[in-house]
């Protein structure tokens, strides 16, 4: 897999800004067939600087009652990145 193909987009929350600025922690949504390791390999491939840790989660996919019936949302995966002392990502 290519590292544009792993890393969907960057989750921008009130938790994950918190964690950015404070942590030095990032969350992205990912490929839910990707590792660890895709993942760090994309993470310093796309951004250019070294992953300390990845923490991941896969998040199933909700029910919700429309007038047609029941619809499930899509699973997701995320990942929680922390980079090396000094280093950061510049997402807005």
């Amino acid at each position: 897999m290519q590292a544009t193909q792993v890393i969907k987009r960057p989750l921008v929350t009130e938790k994950g800004t918190w964690a950015m600025n404070e942590q030095n922690r990032f969350a992205f949504e990912v490929d839910p067939r990707a590792t660890k390791t895709q993942i760090k390999n994309a993470i310093e491939s796309i951004y250019k600087v070294k992953v300390e840790k990845i923490n991941t989660q896969v998040r199933k996919g909700e029910f919700a009652r429309t007038k047609f019936g029941l619809t499930r949302a899509s699973t997701r995966k995320t990942a929680m990145v922390r980079l090396k002392d000094g280093q950061t990502i510049e997402l807005f």
